[in-house]
């Protein structure tokens, strides 16, 4: 018997998806047919979908999901081209994807509390980057083009997503968590990316009550009609992806585990 249930999320209807062990779930304007999850009923927060992104599906899920669910199963979550798997290595193909894919919890992981995506390093960025999309921070450090342990989690959002944005939401963190973010975004380069998680009932209400309470309240400062292009945009899920792996290492005992980009063109 299966104990991890896997939510994969996607903004449209998907053959190569439904041919996967996921429970599918649609999100934005598409209209998706039932084998996928409607995040429009209920409590919903899905007209902020270009903002919220995945993270529209993971506050229905809190709301209307998750206290349904028993308190012993794991619960993961992914995207349509990103994927649990056991091992990253010689997936070519859509047989070599089904096979690796995570579909279980193996007793010997029993002693963690959550898996987080392996990480990613953001420093080392061209200069050439640095130069166009850093700027601010150039003017106020220059090192920070030379010294690799100056290129951090906090410039690089300065560079791609608001220069000082990440720094005034933290400001409406709460007080537990406030200081030692701050640090940890200033003095990394190393995250666990994409929102994807794997835990289990009570950790996952205890993650989403702190992410959607700090969330909502930048929204107040930030709003949501300014938020425009690539960049911006989807701001609430990019400040989501660099709080989570610094809130599951602080309050649980994680695992790092494989997952892969895999996707399908011209379906």
């Amino acid at each position: 018997m299966k104990n991890l249930k896997i939510y994969c999320v996607t903004n449209k209807m998907s053959k190569f998806l439904e041919q996967l062990p996921f429970q599918l779930v649609g999100v934005g304007t598409e209209k998706f047919s039932n084998k996928y999850i409607d995040c429009k009923i209920k409590k919903n927060i899905q007209k902020k979908e270009k903002n919220y992104s995945e993270l529209t599906f993971h506050y229905w899920f809190w709301k209307n999901q998750l206290p349904l669910l028993k308190k012993n199963i794991w619960i993961g979550f992914c995207q349509k081209r990103r994927f649990w798997v056991y091992d990253n290595t010689n997936i070519k193909n859509f047989s070599d994807l089904k096979k690796k894919l995570l579909t279980n919890i193996p007793k010997e992981w029993e002693k963690f509390e959550s898996l987080i995506c392996n990480p990613i390093d953001v420093s080392n960025p061209k200069k050439i980057k640095v130069l166009k999309r850093g700027i601010k921070n150039l003017i106020k450090d220059p090192s920070i083009l030379f010294i690799k342990n100056k290129q951090s989690i906090k410039l690089h959002f300065d560079m791609h997503h608001g220069y000082g944005v990440l720094d005034k939401a933290i400001d409406f963190m709460n007080n537990n968590d406030k200081d030692e973010f701050r640090y940890f975004v200033n003095n990394h380069s190393i995250f666990n990316p994409h929102i994807m998680c794997i835990s289990k009932k009570d950790i996952l209400n205890k993650w989403f009550k702190d992410l959607f309470t700090w969330l909502f309240k930048c929204e107040r400062v930030f709003g949501i009609k300014n938020l425009k292009g690539y960049d911006q945009q989807r701001l609430y899920a990019y400040l989501a992806e660099r709080y989570l792996p610094f809130w599951f290492k602080k309050y649980t005992k994680y695992r790092e585990q494989n997952w892969i980009f895999f996707d399908v063109i011209n379906e």
